[in-house]
């Protein structure tokens, strides 16, 4: 499995203080059958993200857990504007892998409906969006119909693995569930933040899943779209969305 969505380095945010609590958080994924880790560390009005630190983190770690486990970069992208300018200056670094696709986080306060014209934007600078665990955000679960417009204008949905097996109340694993079924969701991410609370597993809701949707389903969420996120291509399974809608293929235009 390919966990796209993971807050493993040490000291950089609300996960891990210590890199022995990292090296526990990967020995933990290698156990669960988890190959490819994406490091993401916020970056938000709380925690900022400097990225020859995430780097020089990420090197490190690698190092110390060998080729059992292949780490990369990205970033937990909140929507802010001092985050978006500086987006605008260095796009790759907040990328997967340092490709096209971007994790972004909205506001749980308010998501203004100049949004859709930012997000508009944002894809045609060439990026692919991931808007992550929209299940857990109070505004999205209100109003699902501005997920389903974001995913009808191409923009990708990842859900969290916790959320599929109650780990954040049973209403959450309806929903999530739920968007599954619709077609809205294209990823399952780990999102990990320790060993405790957050651990870096998968396998509980890839049974989950496998067991509600099937196999097939199962291997796209956790293993194919992700790989190929991780490797910047296209995915090779975009659900068919509600009423038959298909995602729009915009031109995209590469600043990098």
């Amino acid at each position: 499995m390919v966990d796209l969505h993971c807050h493993i380095l040490p000291g950089l945010d609300d996960g891990p203080d210590r890199i022995e609590e990292s090296l526990e958080m990967a020995e933990t994924a290698i156990a669960d059958g988890i190959t490819h880790v994406v490091a993401t560390p916020h970056s938000s009005d709380s925690y900022r993200f400097d990225f020859a630190t995430v780097r020089r983190l990420r090197d490190e770690l690698q190092n110390r857990i060998g080729n059992r486990l292949k780490l990369a970069t990205g970033c937990d992208f909140h929507l802010n504007p001092e985050n978006l300018a500086a987006l605008g200056k260095e796009p790759r670094q907040y990328c997967i892998n340092q490709r096209d696709y971007l994790l972004v986080e909205f506001n749980e306060v308010s998501i203004p409906p100049a949004m859709d014209k930012t997000l508009h934007e944002m894809q045609l600078s060439g990026l692919r969006l991931i808007v992550t665990h929209p299940e857990r955000n109070v505004i999205l679960r209100s109003h699902p119909a501005r997920l389903r417009e974001w995913v009808r204008r191409g923009c990708f949905v990842q859900v969290t693995g916790g959320a599929l097996t109650g780990g954040f109340g049973m209403t959450t694993e309806q929903i999530t569930l739920a968007w599954i079924a619709e077609g809205m969701v294209h990823f399952v991410a780990s999102d990990a933040h320790n060993n405790r609370s957050r651990p870096l597993r998968l396998r509980p809701a890839y049974e989950k899943v496998a067991h509600r949707f099937g196999e097939e389903k199962a291997r796209a969420l956790f293993q194919e779209n992700p790989q190929a996120a991780f490797e910047g291509r296209d995915l090779p399974h975009i659900p068919e969305l509600p009423e038959g809608a298909a995602p729009r293929r915009r031109k995209r235009f590469f600043f990098f």
